[in-house]
Formats: structure tokens, C-alpha cells, sequence
């Protein structure tokens, strides 16, 4: 697919932004707070047991690894080279994770047609135009295959303020989320071909706090009240792919 000059270089910024060094909050883990997003991505979307999935924007593998752990069948796609060379350290052969480095508006023609679900998490938000997002997903899925990605909610206050305090955020990085919105991202995804999106909004925690034993409990508590739909903090946008 053709791509735009402001792509192609918002691509190469992502690739020198994760080129330097492992950041923390990128390490493959396992908490509370993580395999929340996993789960709620699972059942929103209703990804079958054993199903072939793409993991793309995979970083280091956090999510990858956990989906393999959950028996589908993983293989990750990210854009930078960084990234892709730490998740294969990471996986060390427990998964056999094949992980493939290449811009998502480009995919490798080998991924072509052969996934029942591709899945993004907290990576939509990096593109700087959703245009060549979509296209990309549907061709990779198979007929009557699923999409699925869990992203920021630009309705909640509290990312810009992460965004500001936090000096290892930068803006152009991140002002993506902007795009997140409905009626955005459902016409994206109805102009590549996906057809019934959903939109599904949950969370309420920090990490810190959600990762405590009581956490989940009362984050369950938390998003139901009358009122705070809009803005809790997640979000997961599924469609799929026409059955033939």
C-alpha cells in the first residue's frame, strides 16, 4: 500500500525512539494489571482457542508471550528492529515465537491472508494517520477473521497529564490517540472492508494500585458507576474480516 511521506517518517522516529534502550514499562511480565488487558481483549473480541494470531507493535514480546502461554498460536510483527531482537532474547525458545520486523502499512507477503485474528495492544495510538492501519489488518486476516486492539481512551483526562509529567513520553509520539475516537476508527475500519466493529471501554486503576490483592475487586466496582463509561481509561475496538 502506498504511504505518505508524514508515515514513512513517523515510522523512522518510532524505529531511533526504541532504538537506545530497554525501557521498563515495556519488560514481558505478568500482572494483575497486564493480563487484565489480555483477558478483556479475549473476550470482547471472542478469539477461539488455539486460533492463529498476529501480535503487531509486539515491542519485547509482553504480550505476545502471554497469548502463547494461553495456547494460540503467536507470531509478532513490530516496526522496530530493537524490539524485535529483545523479544527473541526474551522467548529464548519457550514459545518459538516467529517474530517478523517490518512497518505494519508494509507487511511481509509471507503474513499475507493467514491469521484468524491480529491483535494490537497500546500500539494504534503511534501511528500518525490511521489510513494504511486497516488495509494492512485486513489483508493479513483470513475470511471471517477478527481484529482486535486495546488502546488509550482520548476522553480521559489523566494521559495528558501522564504525557506532560513523565519525561521518557513525548508528545509526537503519543498525540496519536487523538484518532481514537468512534466514529474514526469504526469508518477506518468499514473503508478497509472490516465490517461489525465494537467499541468496549473498561479499567479504572493505575498499575500500582491494580496490581494490589485488592485491586481488581474494587476496579470492578469502580467502572460501574453511572456516568464514568466514557472515560475510564482502556478501550478495545474489534471488527472482523467478511466469511466468504
Amino acid at each position: 500500500m502506498q504511504t505518505t511521506l508524514a508515515h514513512e517518517q513517523h515510522a523512522q522516529r518510532q524505529r531511533d525512539y526504541f532504538a537506545t534502550a530497554v525501557r521498563p514499562g515495556m519488560l514481558p511480565e505478568a500482572t494483575p494489571y497486564i493480563l487484565r488487558h489480555v483477558g478483556q481483549l479475549l473476550a470482547q473480541a471472542g478469539i477461539a482457542p488455539g486460533s492463529s494470531v498476529l501480535d503487531i507493535g509486539c515491542g519485547m514480546g509482553r504480550f505476545s508471550f502471554l497469548l502463547a502461554e494461553r495456547g494460540f498460536r503467536v507470531e509478532s510483527l513490530d516496526v522496530s528492529p530493537f524490539m524485535i531482537d529483545r523479544l527473541r532474547e526474551f522467548d529464548g525458545g519457550r514459545y518459538g515465537i516467529r517474530a517478523w520486523c517490518a512497518d505494519l502499512a508494509h507487511p511481509p507477503a509471507e503474513l499475507l491472508g493467514r491469521f484468524d485474528a491480529v491483535v494490537g495492544f497500546f500500539m494504534l495510538h503511534h501511528f500518525v494517520e490511521l489510513d494504511p492501519v486497516f488495509p494492512a489488518v485486513e489483508r493479513l486476516l483470513r475470511p471471517g477473521g477478527r481484529a482486535a486492539f486495546v488502546e488509550p481512551n482520548p476522553y480521559n483526562p489523566l494521559y495528558y497529564l501522564q504525557v506532560l509529567s513523565r519525561p521518557d513520553m513525548k508528545w509526537a509520539a503519543e498525540k496519536g490517540m487523538l484518532n481514537l475516537r468512534r466514529g474514526k476508527v469504526f469508518g477506518h475500519m468499514r473503508s478497509a472492508g472490516l465490517q461489525s466493529p465494537t467499541l468496549d471501554r473498561y479499567g479504572f486503576l493505575p498499575p500500582f494500585l491494580r496490581n494490589t490483592k485488592w485491586g481488581g475487586p474494587v476496579e470492578r466496582v469502580l467502572e460501574s458507576v453511572p456516568g464514568l463509561g466514557p472515560v475510564l481509561p482502556f478501550q478495545i475496538f474489534t471488527a472482523r474480516k467478511p466469511a466468504r
